[in-house]
């Protein structure tokens, strides 16, 4: 009624060929014309008469602006606006439309969006303008990208929130994350809680620059947050994951000379393993040894390197070390001092008993510190698998690898 739209009542595949057909760059220019010789009142009574047409946008001459709230002034010239179909001949809005109508129904002030909306945004200032509905104000963050610098995608791994839950990442730390892609809060802070990245945002420090999700920097967020959070809340976590790789917590895993003071030896167990994992799917690796009654085998390399080198050497200090550790205190300083001692006793590094000594425990080249380690694994299950790594090395190479 306004004239901010008119009827198109061509077939789409015979204006893009007659348009094509006389070089006109894009079949809305023709679609126009033909509508404005056809006049107002021959219009109305063919869509009166149910005759199926588009409605497209008649886009004005000039400018359309707009000040983003990330990219500032932004300007586009009406005359590369082609006039857009807004509702299709079966009468349904196509997305613009429906997204102006939406908002200004819902009287959204703010629309805070990717920035590889910026097309659409002078495309929908034209339909507000011509609906005489209130422009919203825009801003355009930017879009994140995967480490090759292409568009974040099923290719780049996980995309969905659930994916990074499965794989151990908390909720806070994903909000972390998320919130320092494209922003920052102006000084060197990069663990925050919600609390504070609410205080510190501004779209001012929003940057234009696509921004680059970096799993390694969300694992390391992620690892920040396990260290921070206490054993109880993470223990039910680290359980779920366990369960789900099919290992259980049961009372047999719990060492028979656990003292009651120092508490529940699960969250203890996750006391320890929180300080070295990224996620918890990494503290359910690390947790299973101290499940299991037997080790399952030993890490090949770490055999080759702290076994195989002087493989009746270490048969020796193991032997050596497990007489020692039948009759010591089993706390952290009376095993460290043990453990010491006998190097100083066999004139070699300490590393030299520790490094063998873990492997033997754990199975592993890699753990928490070992002495805490021998705390939470119990004196009985230490001296058996002391005895089961010497008695591997004692049938050769082969046999440990």
């Amino acid at each position: 009624a306004q004239g901010n739209a008119y009827r198109d009542f061509t077939d789409p595949g015979e204006l893009r060929a007659e348009a094509e057909a006389r070089g006109i760059g894009h079949p809305s220019v023709l679609a126009r014309e033909k509508a404005e010789a056809m006049g107002d009142e021959e219009s109305e009574s063919r869509a009166a008469a149910g005759e199926p047409h588009a409605v497209r946008l008649r886009v004005p001459p000039g400018v359309t602006s707009w000040n983003d709230l990330v990219h500032g002034e932004m300007t586009f010239r009406n005359e590369d606006i082609d006039d857009l179909v807004i509702l299709r001949a079966d009468g349904s809005p196509i997305y613009n439309l429906a997204v102006v109508s939406d908002d200004a129904e819902h009287g959204i002030t703010h629309v805070i969006r990717g920035d590889d909306h910026l097309s659409n945004t002078p495309k929908q200032i034209l339909l507000y303008e011509a609906l005489d509905l209130t422009v919203p104000v825009f801003g355009h963050v930017p879009m994140i990208l995967g480490p090759d610098g292409k568009r974040l995608s099923k290719r780049h791994g996980a995309t969905a929130v659930g994916d990074y839950a499965r794989e151990g990442i908390l909720p806070d730390a994903m909000v972390n994350f998320l919130a320092l892609l494209g922003w920052n809060p102006g000084d060197d802070r990069e663990v925050m809680a919600r609390d504070e990245l609410v205080e510190a945002f501004s779209m001012e420090r929003v940057q234009k620059k696509s921004a680059v999700f970096d799993t390694g920097k969300l694992e390391w967020i992620n690892g920040q947050y396990l260290d921070a959070a206490p054993a109880a809340a993470l223990a039910p976590l680290v359980r779920d994951r366990l369960a789900a790789r099919g290992a259980t917590v049961s009372p047999d895993a719990i060492p028979d000379d656990w003292p009651e003071e120092r508490g529940d030896w699960f969250e203890a167990l996750v006391d320890l393993l929180k300080v070295r994992a990224r996620t918890i799917v990494e503290m359910a690796e690390q947790a299973e040894p101290f499940l299991v009654p037997e080790l399952p085998g030993y890490d090949e390399k770490a055999a080759a390197k702290h076994w195989l080198r002087d493989p009746e050497g270490t048969v020796d200090r193991l032997q050596r070390l497990a007489r020692r550790l039948e009759s010591v205190p089993w706390e952290e300083d009376a095993l460290e001092e043990a453990v010491r001692g006998l190097a100083d006793d066999a004139g070699v590094g300490a590393g030299k008993i520790i490094h063998p000594l873990r492997l033997a425990v754990t199975g592993r080249g890699a753990s928490p510190g070992i002495f805490e380690v021998l705390v939470l694994t119990g004196r009985a299950r230490t001296l058996k698998r002391l005895a089961g790594a010497w008695e591997h090395l004692a049938q050769g190479p082969d046999r440990v690898a």
